[in-house]
């Protein structure tokens, strides 16, 4: 097997440029801006900015606009934008929706705690990743902990009062290369508690239903599983 790391490098910028690719047309697709690739989505060099249609070789019609849809398409939008924000598959989605549903309080509430108080998501709302994509890739290779102990389980649940951290021995590699910076000019959430000098953050609280800023309907993805 080919194990030159110059090989190996260009294959992996390779799949990278493809999954790219794949993220532009899912929000494409969808006509939202879910911020898949991070920083890159703020900017204009945004897909769904410079392509404000959906891709496909009849995608691009003048004056066209996106149809409403059906009433079952229009569930399986919220739910399928959901999916692709947190970057989860269908299974794991329904499994929350069923959690949230016999859970105590509102439907709504319960699934953003369940989705919010991932470990990767909790790393992306801290700032320590650009997207919760890279943010899951940082925690599966061991550059995270919670409470000082190395948890690689994106999907772990944290709870009020732990804290959580990025490895000093992880700082210098290529996944924090500009935290510093990019650390200065951000602003978590007000459920995490961010501590920029020693980059730990703190739940100080369980996420609330405006503390997500998710710009999705919830209640037609509890629709769409209760079909």
């Amino acid at each position: 097997m080919d194990r030159d790391p110059k090989r190996l490098d260009a294959f992996n910028y390779q799949l990278f440029k493809e999954m790219a690719r794949i993220l532009e047309k899912v929000e494409r697709r969808l006509g939202e801006k879910l911020f898949l690739k991070g920083s890159r989505c703020v900017g204009p060099k945004c897909a769904a900015v410079r392509r404000a249609y959906p891709p496909g070789l009849h995608g691009k019609k003048s004056g066209r606009r996106r149809r409403a849809g059906s009433e079952f398409g229009q569930l399986l939008r919220e739910k399928q934008k959901l999916r692709f924000l947190y970057g989860l598959d269908d299974r794991k989605i329904k499994r929350y929706s069923r959690e949230a549903a016999f859970g105590r309080g509102v439907f709504t509430e319960n699934l953003l705690a369940l989705l919010e108080r991932r470990l990767d998501n909790v790393i992306f709302r801290l700032g320590f990743a650009e997207s919760r994509r890279i943010a899951r890739q940082a925690v599966s290779h061991g550059h995270t902990t919670v409470n000082e102990k190395t948890i690689t389980i994106p999907s772990y649940q944290v709870r009020s009062g732990d804290r959580v951290a990025i490895k000093e021995a992880s700082l210098s590699s290529g996944h924090f290369a500009d935290l510093e910076a990019r650390l200065k000019k951000y602003e978590p959430p007000r459920w995490i508690s961010l501590d920029k000098n020693k980059k730990i953050g703190t739940i100080a609280a369980m996420p609330g239903l405006n503390d997500t800023a998710v710009n999705v309907d919830i209640t037609k993805v509890k629709e769409f599983y209760s079909r």
